[in-house]
């Protein structure tokens, strides 16, 4: 190793690494300052040794906060794996404690998903390591995956079918779709065919905009009345429970809001295959925080 490569080490220390870190995942400097415990000046001042150091600005302010620039994008997993390795090696033991761990964890999630276990996750939360917090983002596509990748997020709930390398998942529970109608509807009273599916107004749950309808879900998708499309399943299920429209949604979600909004569930054939709702965290990150959460997480969906 040459001298210079030695001197470069001496300048990289751990503050500047956990500097690095929070800007890349909240990229305003109060919000940095807040959560390692320092002033602004101070995470400003790192980030100036940071540039120098990298030399590259790593992050342009902008109207909506620092933006990384490609070279920051690059650093991050690099830097986020450099902290793991120092804590494993620090905590050899791998220990977490939740009693005394005030981390935020952040979690990307489906938001039936999140409907179905938050209640019991602030629960466990509360009763188990209550300094700790959690949020959740909903995020769609290949999109998380990239701020799971950089760091910024420590884990994905949701539907993958296909994952590429670098992403370790866990399958949390299987589920099925099924049409949620009110309970006292004038046409439902249990059962129904798909002509009938296709008569009565529909609403879908969609944040891109598509229903995702197609021949293999009802026999003629272009007779269904789709009569509104929200980003949301309880907006759906809400609205549904105070109309004569109907919506297809997961089934586990739908036995939980039924009772508090008077729905009748029917299960159909043409509504849809089963379905695997996953845990994705990075692979090679030992992480017992994380390792904790996904136990909670279990829990809450029990």
């Amino acid at each position: 190793m040459s001298d210079i490569d030695v001197n470069d080490i001496r300048r990289l220390d751990g503050n500047l690494l956990l500097v690095f870190r929070e800007l890349s995942r909240t990229r305003r400097t109060t919000e940095a300052a807040r959560r390692l415990g320092v002033t602004q000046s101070t995470v400003s001042h790192t980030l100036g040794r940071l540039r120098e150091l990298f030399g590259d600005p790593l992050f342009v302010r902008r109207s909506h906060g620092l933006e990384p620039t490609p070279r920051a994008l690059e650093l991050a997993p690099r830097i986020d794996g450099l902290i793991d390795m120092a804590s494993a090696v620090i905590n050899h033991e791998g220990s977490f404690d939740p009693t005394r761990s005030e981390r935020r964890f952040r979690i990307a999630a489906a938001e039936f998903v999140t409907a179905l276990m938050g209640a019991r996750l602030v629960q466990i939360f509360r009763r188990e390591a209550p300094h700790a917090s959690f949020s959740v983002e909903f995020l769609l596509g290949g999109a998380t995956l990239d701020v799971l990748r950089r760091g910024e997020i420590d884990l994905i709930l949701g539907q993958f079918l296909k994952l590429p390398p670098g992403f370790d998942a866990e399958v949390l529970y299987h589920d099925r779709y099924c049409i949620a109608a009110r309970k006292h509807h004038p046409r439902l009273k249990g059962s129904i065919d798909p002509q009938t599916y296709a008569s009565l107004p529909n609403i879908f749950v969609s944040p891109s905009g598509e229903t995702g309808i197609t021949d293999a879900t009802i026999p003629s998708p272009s007779i269904v009345a789709t009569v509104a499309l929200v980003p949301r399943w309880l907006t759906a299920l809400t609205m549904v429970s105070a109309s004569d429209a109907i919506a297809t949604c997961p089934r586990r979600l739908a036995q939980q809001q039924a009772r508090m909004l008077g729905l009748q569930i029917i299960d159909a054939k043409f509504a849809g295959p089963r379905f695997a709702v996953s845990a994705v965290r990075r692979s090679g990150h030992a992480d017992p925080g994380i390792d904790w959460l996904l136990t909670a997480i279990r829990a809450a969906l029990r």
